[in-house]
């Protein structure tokens, strides 16, 4: 769709009821992880972010295992509730990218720079969420739906394992995705006075 820069952030928001469907070839959709690579900036120019497409058999593989592991901490009668979540609003999706950190990166930066090295890890998370903006913002001007999830630390070996990924990369969200079946809630916004300061 191709919106200005403002138009497409004011479009971009969480939505929960996705089909399966696509409105990219998948090779498109790759496109958009590289274009956010490449030119979202990071703390010293670490370029730290992972970043993981899940499409097809991976995608539902994913969601299997978010099922698998709550189902061993959730009392089973809140387990339906959350596992019909799962199923209607991130499973039902084409597909989910997952949103690393390399440790590795953060900690060589921390013995190159040790008088900043307290704050690497949060240069780090700040990072993560610039490229989990602009990815969301893409995939959505794109016309597809999607939502942040967070179902990491409790997934992460898993993860890890099942797709054969560095040790060392740190899981920090979940972005599912797909074809909106729904509008999004309605979202309130509280007052900009209590929110921006002007000062001239």
């Amino acid at each position: 769709m191709e919106r200005n820069l403002k138009e497409a952030l004011k479009h971009r928001r969480s939505y929960y009821a996705l089909s399966n469907q696509t409105t990219l070839p998948d090779d498109n959709i790759e496109e958009i992880l590289d274009f956010a690579a490449l030119h979202i900036p990071s703390a010293f120019n670490s370029q730290s972010t992972r970043m993981v497409l899940l499409l097809k058999e991976h995608h539902q593989k994913l969601w299997q295992i978010v099922k698998e592991t709550l189902q061993k901490t959730v009392p089973p009668p809140a387990f339906a509730t959350t596992e019909t979540k799962i199923n209607k609003s991130f499973a039902s999706g084409y597909g989910t990218v997952l949103f690393f950190e390399d440790r590795s990166v953060i900690e060589n930066l921390q013995k190159a720079f040790p008088l900043y090295q307290d704050k690497f890890p949060e240069w780090s998370q700040q990072t993560s969420a610039m490229h989990q903006l602009a990815v969301w913002t893409m995939l959505e001007d794109a016309g597809f739906g999607a939502s942040l999830q967070h179902y990491n630390p409790l997934i992460d070996k898993q993860v890890i394992k099942e797709w054969e990924l560095p040790e060392h990369w740190n899981l920090i969200a979940q972005m599912p995705f797909g074809i909106p079946l729904a509008p999004p809630a309605k979202k309130e916004f509280k007052p900009l006075c209590e929110r921006i300061k002007v000062f001239k």
